[in-house]
């Protein structure tokens, strides 16, 4: 609002379609929005307005000097993406990870192909009618690369979900050999030590009978 009232006085019926216009038409927006925000900024001496005796549909606003120094620090001020939003999508796959019976690569799948249907549509309303204007031209694109992260992240959780899945069952079947190849050793060492015992039980080994020797001269 404070931006297109920089531009000169104008009434909330104008603003609202002027800010349809500049947006590319893709966000609408509600005349009760449009006088409920300029009420607001009035409150807090950012606009001013024609005089109460002309309140109505053409009453007119403009932006004050406050109004003008706050818009351009709002220019100037980066939205705050520190934190992750709540994004519903994330929240979905996160949640399938743990629902009994569900399947979430099947799940990202879905949303994937949801995804893009929407950047086919996009695109062709870019083929059609945003080269020939320029605030919808740049929502387009705006949008195309947001829909086309989305999807990215989309193929990197589908890869991770499988390379982890595949590390799990690699790491069961190894604890499964390990497992087996010890059973396997101790039955080696119980046969052995039976053996060992049987000998014990038979009794000792008869001893060796000396080699008699050859008297010298025997034999002539």
């Amino acid at each position: 609002m404070l931006a297109l009232l920089s531009e000169g006085p104008k009434y909330g019926l104008q603003l609202r379609e002027e800010f349809e216009a500049r947006t590319g038409e893709v966000w609408p927006l509600n005349v009760g929005q449009v006088y409920t925000t300029l009420q607001r900024l009035e409150r807090d001496g950012l606009v001013e307005s024609d005089p109460a005796e002309q309140d109505g549909p053409q009453k007119g606003f403009r932006i004050t000097v406050p109004g003008a120094e706050e818009l351009a620090r709002w220019l100037r001020t980066p939205p705050d993406l520190a934190s992750p939003p709540r994004d519903e999508l994330v929240m979905k796959v996160l949640v399938a990870l743990r629902v009994p019976g569900t399947d979430v690569r099947d799940v990202i799948q879905v949303h994937r192909r949801y995804l893009v249907e929407l950047m086919q549509q996009w695109t062709r309303i870019k083929e059609s009618e945003a080269e020939s204007d320029m605030n919808l031209a740049l929502v387009v694109d705006a949008e195309l690369f947001r829909l086309d992260a989305v999807v990215r992240w989309l193929d990197a959780a589908d890869g991770r979900i499988k390379r982890t899945a595949a590390d799990a069952q690699e790491a069961k079947e190894a604890k499964e050999a390990k497992e087996a190849q010890e059973a396997k050793d101790a039955t080696g060492a119980t046969g052995a030590t039976g053996a060992t015992e049987t000998a014990s039980a038979a009794g000792p080994a008869p001893p060796s009978l000396p080699r008699r020797r050859r008297r010298a001269g025997a034999g002539r």
